[in-house]
């Protein structure tokens, strides 16, 4: 057998894709032809000869010659199957040869979840040098304002984006320019983003002039008023257009929707005319009132000709109460946390259990440790420290729901987001292992994430997932109220204030002495919101009276 399908100086045509590999690169594989095949000379532009020893298997033995062949090269075939689209590439080296070597730094996506993000303020200027581990702005996510540090050193050299006018700049889109020696900074001093596409835009201009765009035809129009649809009607009529030319690709020639988009974009659709402007002139006066006797006889009524309906009513003016007032431009957080909530109460079934807990040994103790110990421990954190121990008891509430696989997820661990509220919008930092943290550490931990919250110096993952949130309004005078669930977590806890209540004693009307006398205590409202898919009404009781009872004994959040 032998294992080269090539004769003795023969000559070959090779197929464009047995032996592309091989020979239609020829000149810059050589060294591969070489020791692929042994020898290679090259006779002209199209035929290269190729020699090398073939070895022949028989029964038991094997020898070897040597077999020269000519091979005939064809042009380069397209880099794709037979009757594909051919695709063009085109690259951006031709524009790098008008400025020096450069770095484009995009939009970061500084969280999961982020789309794009604000510029806030440039901490480098054109022409100043930074270090790995500057920080080169601040950028506004949907959660919290993050600085975006330098990682490696060089010289900003443009800022594509002012702090003044970057809202809302998509995750990719070119910020700034940076270059690793200062004497570049001023070839950059015209630099836009044009630049860097102007490449891919020139290759498609050359694509463009060998082969000349065809124009567009225009959507086919009818002299015959004719069917529209309600959804094209009503697009044509809201942009002021008149459909009614077209000729539809619907059923018995109606005009579609998809019609009307198609005319839109092709600028092909005729203004609509108005009733007053389309009505006929009004006919002679001896025609109406030879009409009008005709209509009187029969008893009849008839519209008057030059009666119009308009097509839009007029809308009032109504004059703004004199005063002051300033628009204040909604901040990309709030916009964000809108949108989450309003997602949130639309695909999460929400439900909703309440519980009234007294409070008095909490603040008894909380007391007892400021005045004898000097620790200061507010009401927050014992409710906190009081939810991580009833997650810990019932852990169905500590869970989570992916909705892609729709399966529930039983945490672990007990990462408690704790709602704070800030300038910008409300935010929600995460303690961890919240249910291993003493009241101390848990008061030192949480001190520390509000004030980094307020201040916009949270990192990502202190504020992205969590399994539970509590959201406190008690300090504000709220004495109850209802949140909404965070997805995926599946529950979240709206704690109100303490207030002074009376509470109506026991009476027994056959036992006198175990009678109790009406007493005041200061009674806090909690009130969970549950994804019904994760929790059940049993489930989120259970998790209630477990918080009751932390909150009415406080020596056990001390083990």
């Amino acid at each position: 057998m032998i294992c080269q399908n090539l004769s003795a100086d023969s000559e070959t045509r090779v197929a464009p894709y047995a032996m592309a590999s091989l020979l239609l690169r020829a000149r810059s594989l050589r060294g591969s032809i070489r020791r692929a095949w042994g020898s290679y000379a090259c006779i002209d532009s199209t035929r290269f000869t190729l020699t090398r020893p073939l070895v022949v298997f028989g029964h038991g033995s094997s020898r070897s010659r040597t077999t020269t062949a000519t091979v005939r090269r064809q042009p380069d075939p397209p880099l794709c199957l037979p009757g594909s689209p051919v695709r063009h590439y085109t690259s951006s080296t031709t524009v790098a040869q008008d400025y020096p070597a450069h770095t484009v730094f995009p939009m970061p996506a500084l969280s999961p979840t982020m789309e794009s993000g604000t510029i806030t303020a440039w901490h480098k200027q054109e022409g100043d040098a930074f270090i790995a581990g500057d920080v080169l702005c601040s950028i506004e996510t949907d959660k919290a304002s993050v600085d975006f540090e330098a990682q490696d050193d060089g010289v900003l050299a443009k800022i594509l984006h002012q702090a003044d006018a970057a809202l809302d700049i998509v995750c990719g889109t070119p910020i700034c320019v940076a270059v690793e020696e200062h004497q570049a900074v001023a070839a950059f001093a015209d630099y836009t983003v044009a630049h860097d596409s102007s490449a891919e835009s020139g290759g498609a201009a050359s694509h463009d002039e060998s082969t000349p765009s065809q124009p567009t035809p225009p959507h086919p129009t009818r002299n015959v008023p004719s069917i529209l649809l309600p959804a094209a009607r009503h697009l044509a009529e809201s942009r002021g257009l008149n459909a009614t030319v077209l000729s539809g690709s619907g059923k018995g020639g109606r005009v579609t929707k998809g019609d009307v988009l198609q005319a839109i974009a092709d600028g092909t659709l005729p203004p609509l005319v108005s009733a007053t402007e389309s009505v006929a002139p009004p006919a002679p006066a001896t025609t109406t009132q030879a009409a009008t006797t005709t209509a009187a006889t029969k008893g009849t009524k008839t519209a008057d000709p030059t009666a119009t309906v308009p097509t839009e009513l007029p809308v009032p003016h109504v004059h703004a109460a004199e005063g002051s007032f300033a628009d204040t431009p909604n901040s990309k957080m709030r916009k964000i946390i809108a949108s989450r909530l309003t997602e949130s109460k639309a695909t999460v079934p929400h439900f909703y259990t309440s519980m009234e807990i007294p409070l008095d040994a909490i603040l008894a103790l909380r007391k007892q440790l400021a005045s004898q110990h000097d620790v200061k421990v507010s009401v927050n954190d014992f409710i906190i420290r009081s939810s991580a121990l009833a997650l810990r008891d019932v852990p169905e509430v500590n869970g989570t729901y992916d909705a892609h696989s729709d399966t529930v997820r039983l945490n672990d661990s007990i990462d408690v987001s704790v709602a704070v509220a800030t300038p910008t919008g409300l935010i929600t930092p995460i303690i961890f292992q919240s249910d291993q943290l003493g009241l101390s550490a848990l008061t030192a931990t949480i001190r520390d994430l509000a004030t980094r919250a307020r201040d916009g110096k949270l990192a990502p993952h202190e504020y992205q997932g969590g399994t539970f949130s509590v959201s406190n309004l008690g300090m504000f005078g709220v004495d109850e109220f209802s949140a909404v669930i965070n997805p995926p977590q599946a529950a979240i806890l709206a704690v109100g204030g303490g207030a002074r209540r009376v509470v109506p004693g026991t009476y027994v009307v056959d036992a006198p002495e175990n009678r109790t006398s009406p007493t005041v205590h200061t009674i806090l409202t909690g009130r969970l919101s549950a994804d019904r898919r994760v929790v059940d009404e049993a489930t989120a009781a259970l998790f209630l009276a477990a918080l009751e009872r932390y909150l009415r004994q406080p020596a056990l959040l001390m083990l």
